[in-house]
C-alpha cells in the first residue's frame, strides 16, 4: 500500500505553495492510495495522526511526503525515522529527495542525512558558544538563570505561614511552586539555626 502524510503547521503556510491541498495533489500523481492530512505544528514530536499512521504502517508499504520537513522537524529526526522504517520494510518516499529504500542508493540518502543532521547539532554548539562568548563580555553578564527577586520570595514564604496554598501563592507571586518549597524550607532551616544558637 501507498501512504501519503501531508502536514500544515499554520494557518500562513496554507499560502506559500505548501497548502494540504497542494500536498495532497502532488502525493496522488506520485501514485500515493490513501493520504492522512493534519494540521499540527513541527515543533511538537506528538502528531496524533502521524503516529497512528506510523503504527500501521506494514513490510511492503511505502510513505510518502512532498518534502522531508513535513514529518521530522530536523535531520536528525527524520534519518532516525527513516532508518526505524526501513528496519521494518517500509519504503519512504520524499517527493523532492527521491526514494528512500533498502538498496545502495537509498542508503546514500540516510547517510546524507545523518551528515546533515551532525553538521546541524554542530552548527547549534558553535552558535551557543558564540552567543555565549559575546555575551560574557557584557557587562553584568552572569551564567545560568537570573537571580529570583529576594522581596518576591520572601512574600511567597509569608504567604504559605499564613495557610495559603501552594497554587494561590503561586499564582499571587508568579513563582514556580517548586521554588516556593524551596524558598520555605530556606526560611525553616533559617529559624532552626537561629533557635538552635
Amino acid at each position: 500500500m501507498i501512504f501519503g502524510y501531508a502536514r500544515v503547521s499554520t494557518k500562513g503556510q496554507q499560502d506559500k505553495g505548501n497548502s494540504l491541498e497542494d500536498q495532497q495533489q502532488r502525493l496522488r500523481e506520485a501514485g500515493a492510495q490513501k493520504i492522512v492530512i493534519e494540521q499540527y505544528t513541527g515543533t511538537t514530536t506528538h502528531r496524533p495522526k502521524f503516529d497512528a499512521l506510523l503504527q500501521n504502517l506494514k513490510a511492503g508499504d511505502t510513505l510518502k511526503v512532498t518534502k522531508l520537513d513535513r514529518f521530522a522537524r530536523t535531520a536528525a529526526d527524520g534519518s532516525s525515522l527513516i532508518k526505524k522504517l526501513l528496519d521494518r520494510g517500509v519504503s519512504v518516499h520524499i517527493l523532492n529527495m527521491g526514494l528512500i529504500d533498502d538498496t545502495a542508493t537509498g542508503r546514500l540518502i540516510v547517510n546524507i542525512l545523518l551528515s546533515f543532521a551532525e553538521f546541524e547539532r554542530d552548527m547549534i554548539v558553535e552558535r551557543t558558544q558564540s552567543g555565549k562568548e559575546i555575551a560574557r563580555t557584557k557587562e553584568g553578564y552572569r551564567e545560568g538563570r537570573p537571580p529570583i527577586d529576594a522581596a518576591r520570595k520572601k512574600h511567597a514564604v509569608e504567604m504559605i505561614m499564613k495557610k495559603h496554598t501552594y497554587k494561590e501563592t503561586a499564582e499571587a507571586t508568579g513563582l514556580s511552586k517548586s521554588t516556593i518549597i524551596r524558598a520555605v524550607r530556606a526560611k525553616k532551616a533559617e529559624n532552626m539555626l537561629r533557635k538552635s544558637i
